[in-house]
């Protein structure tokens, strides 16, 4: 199965992942991408174990490592899994994950749930300005409606009762770290707190704006980013990526 594919995408959010297409497609035009989507019925509890063991009965087969990447609590999965199966894992590149894996949108809308006698849907509201930056009312409801979604879909295990944290620390296989210097969520700090446990062939990026999803606003150049990066670790997608140049030109 792994010959179909040199990427893996992961999605913890079916209501969220639109926000990856634009990265995805662009990627997709110069390497073979396969895209992994967690899904939770509502009588499922969250976990991202389950979500990790889930993955490994998708990747058992595979007869060779692949390259990992997923933004968010998709990046998160993505960690755990690194971790708990090196073997399977060429490379792994982490999308607006803090060096506190378990700091994701979700902690931040609990955390505002905690300190302030506000609404659910007043700070919905301030997390989609935070996430996406100021919208028009029409899109603002509907990002608000979509953010509603995922915290009833997400892996994750924060509640109003209490935040759960993950190990923090690196990986063995090469690793890629990709933020954006205005995400009020993964900010600058999160982000460089990831080289404490850096090694030589690991690499920290940020783009200089985007918010959360920088990836959606600016997909060529977090595109050209991770490329290099691949390309750098991978011979076969030097080649691979060659020959879809070349096609291209023909």
């Amino acid at each position: 199965m792994s010959d179909s594919f040199d990427v893996l995408w992961l999605s913890a959010s079916s209501v969220l992942q639109r926000f990856d297409r634009p990265l995805v497609q662009y990627l997709s035009r110069h390497l073979r991408i396969a895209h992994w989507e967690y899904h939770q019925s509502q009588d499922e509890g969250s976990s991202i174990d389950q979500a990790v063991e889930l993955l490994y009965e998708f990747l058992e087969d595979c007869d060779r490592s692949v390259h990992l990447a997923g933004h968010g609590m998709g990046g998160a999965v993505a960690l755990s899994f690194a971790r708990r199966y090196p073997q399977k894992v060429r490379s792994l590149t982490l999308l607006a994950v803090a060096s506190q894996p378990a700091n994701t949108w979700h902690a931040h809308y609990y955390f505002q749930r905690q300190l302030f006698s506000i609404s659910r849907e007043q700070i919905l509201a301030s997390s989609a300005r935070s996430l996406f930056g100021n919208q028009p009312p029409h899109t603002a409801k509907k990002l608000i409606a979509a953010l509603d979604k995922d915290l009833e879909q997400s892996p994750t295990q924060h509640s109003l009762f209490k935040l759960v944290y993950l190990p923090k620390g690196g990986v063995s296989m090469p690793m890629m770290i990709c933020g954006s210097k205005t995400d009020p969520i993964v900010n600058s700090p999160a982000l460089h707190d990831w080289m404490n446990w850096f090694k030589p062939e690991d690499k920290l990026w940020e783009c200089s704006q985007g918010y959360h999803f920088f990836h959606y606003f600016y997909p060529q150049e977090v595109g050209e980013q991770i490329l290099s990066f691949w390309e750098r670790h991978d011979l076969h997608l030097v080649e691979a990526s060659a020959l879809s140049f070349s096609a291209s030109k023909s």
